[in-house]
């Protein structure tokens, strides 16, 4: 039987707020958790659908392994009450893990394999480090100087991305300040409320004299990450954290998080038997490699892809939104692609909301559906920079 091509749909797309890491109020809520919570708030966007219609789950991890091993996808699934025929795969591509699972769910769905997929992302970078545990390189890269990129540290990476695309400390902190302004704005408008599901948070804390347990319930709602206090003056205090004359900070550079993010992706078939009205079409999407030790310049290779794979251009996106590993491959890349500054993370990006690795894909992208409809647009973009280098980009239309 010969299965014809079908259309993938966004019918609900949600997250959990952020948290910092590895100090911040979500820093003891399991990932699993927060897949959990992720995947039923997504499901309660669509309140119709039966779940049993559900085939399989498809959730990125970048350090797949402790609380978030053991397939925590299909561990997700399992806890979030869903029938035990839904299956559940994890899948790492570092940063873009959750929009590479959006890609893989969504394309289930376009192929005629399925007809109502989970796709999503998790990251508790306050419970499993960077790299991992017990991280272990391949000393062959160290031959020679093919592949010693491989074993460069992110932030240097960025490094090398500001002094071959000269961008400048005083335009990488200008940007990072501009990411906190844009968020601040957007949590005070409620631009964020469509696509957050609050979290209570539960903290047990033992009185050794009286020997009880004191219980303090409290709601997070919103981004743990955008600072008020932000100014030029203190981002500019800041000291290279990466190279001793760099200009790479922790200021301008994203934010270690803990976050998860949920999209129901569904057939035109389902759409029409749940009478359901999409929020998003996904387009296209590509991936692209660059030498790893300029990283961050990957979304310059893959935006052009997927707008030739969408018979798009950059004039037709009402929405950008690139994530901010550092400010300074963000600006190479806005450079370089002469990308419409206001067009890009209109709501702040990862320096102020922060960026929980295999997580952020599946953030970004209820991100950008949502604010599809809000603002009436009728193409949205989201892109990011891969570890070892690769660059990632994916396309959604409003519908």
């Amino acid at each position: 039987m010969t299965r014809q091509f079908q259309e993938a749909y966004i019918v609900a797309a949600s997250r959990t707020p952020i948290g910092k890491a590895p100090k911040g109020v979500l820093r003891h809520v399991r990932p699993d958790d927060l897949l959990v919570h992720a995947i039923r708030a997504a499901l309660a966007q669509v309140p119709g659908l039966d779940p049993a219609r559900i085939q399989d789950a498809i959730v990125g991890c970048a350090m797949p392994e402790g609380p978030q091993g053991l397939n925590v996808a299909r561990i997700g699934v399992l806890l979030a009450g869903l029938p035990n025929t839904v299956g559940g795969m994890t899948v790492n591509r570092f940063c873009a893990s959750g929009l590479s699972a959006i890609v893989a769910a969504a394309d289930r769905i376009r192929t005629g394999e399925a007809d109502v997929m989970i796709a999503g992302g998790v990251e508790s970078m306050s419970q499993v480090p960077m790299m991992g545990n017990t991280p272990s390189v391949n000393p062959r890269v160290f031959e020679g100087n093919d592949n010693i990129g491989i074993a460069y540290g992110m932030g240097l990476t960025a490094e090398k991305v500001a002094a071959q695309w000269k961008v400048s400390r005083e335009d990488q902190d200008a940007f990072a300040l501009a990411s906190h302004t844009k968020a601040l704005a957007a949590q005070q408008a409620g631009e964020f409320a469509d696509e957050i599901a609050p979290i209570e948070i539960i903290d047990r804390t033992p009185d050794l004299t009286t020997g009880e347990v004191r219980v303090n319930k409290h709601t997070l709602s919103l981004d743990e990450g955008p600072r008020a206090d932000t100014s030029l003056e203190a981002l500019a205090k800041l000291r290279p954290v990466f190279a001793a004359k760099g200009s790479v900070t922790a200021g301008n550079s994203s934010q270690m998080s803990d976050g998860a993010g949920a999209l129901l992706i569904v057939s035109e078939k389902i759409l029409k038997e749940y009478s359901l009205t999409p929020l998003a079409r996904f387009v296209a999407a590509s991936v692209r490699g660059v030498p790893p030790e300029i990283m961050g310049i990957g979304p310059k290779e893959a935006v052009p892809a997927a707008l030739r794979a969408a018979g798009l251009s950059l004039d037709d996106m009402g929405w950008i939104e690139l994530n901010e590993a550092f400010a300074a491959q963000s600006l190479a890349v806005i450079r370089d692609l002469g990308l419409d500054p206001a067009k890009v993370n209109p709501m702040g990006g990862a320096i102020a909301l922060g960026h929980p690795l295999g997580a952020t894909g599946a953030i970004r992208a209820a991100t950008v559906v949502h604010a599809l409809r809000r603002h009436n647009l009728d193409y949205g973009m989201l892109t990011m920079c891969v570890g070892t280098g690769m660059g990632a980009a994916g396309i959604f239309q409003r519908v």
